[in-house]
């Protein structure tokens, strides 16, 4: 069994859309492309140093077709930011899409088919951005792991990581870094059923 792991930029009101730019995705409006620009632009911290170290750890991959084709074009041009990145599987999830030339590139249509992929092999699967697939996991219960970037700014619009159909479940905190600009890396793994109870008692 694979385990799936959610990565993701967040926003303290859970927003994810368009961290890295202002022309990433603009739909529904979305004004605030290149959110977390200003907190990368500083010099970085050793805290900063190891959460990027952890974040860009060479698995297989899982994104959507708008992640999928702002990833293609940039990616194989510069691999010696993110090493390993042609050479590990990127699954896509997409019906429309069926062809790419980026090598070891593999087409998905439906989560029955990620449910499949969960259950053969071996090694994690990092999931990036990517919202509807992100959501879609959450709400079928695939999710093993979350790394969640929190930076310190509320954008009140924009794609949220948890949909309201998200199936109820519970985490364990395993890891968390914390940079000098207020950058929180937050490591969960999954723990079973939410419980509930009365305070006090």
């Amino acid at each position: 069994m694979r385990k799936i792991i959610v990565q993701e930029f967040l926003t303290l009101d859970g927003v994810m859309q368009a961290p890295g730019g202002p022309e990433e995705d603009t739909s529904g409006g979305f004004q605030y492309g290149g959110w977390v620009a200003p907190y990368f632009s500083t010099e970085p911290d050793a805290a900063f140093d190891r959460i990027m170290q952890k974040w860009m750890q060479s698995t297989d991959i899982l994104i959507g077709k708008n992640t999928f084709q702002i990833f293609e074009p940039y990616w194989p041009k510069h691999a010696e930011d993110w090493p390993g990145i042609n050479e590990v599987n990127k699954y896509v999830l997409s019906t429309s899409l069926d062809h790419s030339d980026w090598q070891n590139t593999i087409f998905l249509k439906s989560i029955d088919e990620i449910i499949n992929l969960k259950a053969s092999g071996e090694g994690n699967i990092r999931v990036y951005g990517s919202a509807a697939v992100a959501q879609a996991l959450f709400k079928h219960d695939l999710v093993d792991e979350l790394y969640l970037m929190t930076f310190p700014i509320i954008l009140g619009k924009g794609k949220r990581l948890f949909a309201e159909d998200s199936m109820p479940a519970a985490f364990a905190l395993t890891d968390h870094q914390v940079t000098s600009n207020g950058v929180v890396l937050s490591c969960y793994q999954r723990a079973g059923k939410v419980k509930t109870g009365l305070v006090g008692e």
